[in-house]
């Protein structure tokens, strides 16, 4: 990856090409084959800055370039357009939950949360019979919703 000097007169040099091509022949380019548009841009930035003698604030992030996670997990999540919740990748990887793992969903009206316990196929069987996850006024309210 083109830094500095290097990096400006690079991309001064692909300046009529689209802007990813420009960041791809500065070498901003993951293992995977991703554009690294955002450590591209920064050191544009901070490129231009050290060459007009610039003084720009550190940020609290590393801006070498792959020192940044990402998104982080924020523990909370909302209602979609259509009703549903999602529990995103971040929080199953960090329980290790698999794909194809079921789970028995258990509401608490009176708290207003929703828990989930994993279902083994020991469980799965011994508690077909016994579980009510609805009330009667509970499942008219589900009629007709998948």
């Amino acid at each position: 990856m083109l830094v500095g000097e290097e990096l400006l007169n690079k991309a001064r040099s692909l300046s009529n090409r689209p802007e990813d091509d420009i960041a791809r022949g500065c070498g901003y380019v993951g293992p995977s084959g991703r554009l690294l548009k955002k450590s591209f841009y920064r050191a544009l930035v901070e490129a231009k800055a050290e060459a007009q003698g610039w003084q720009l604030p550190r940020s609290t992030t590393n801006s070498g370039g792959g020192g940044s996670r990402g998104r982080q997990a924020e523990f909370r999540t909302r209602v979609h357009g259509n009703g549903n919740l999602l529990i995103g990748h971040a929080y199953t990887r960090r329980l290790g939950l698999e794909p194809g793992q079921e789970f028995r969903i258990e509401l608490n009206s009176d708290s207003g949360s929703i828990s989930l316990s994993p279902l083994n196929e020991s469980t799965m069987e011994s508690t077909a019979d016994q579980v009510q996850p609805f009330s009667d006024s509970q499942a008219s309210d589900m009629a007709g919703v998948e």
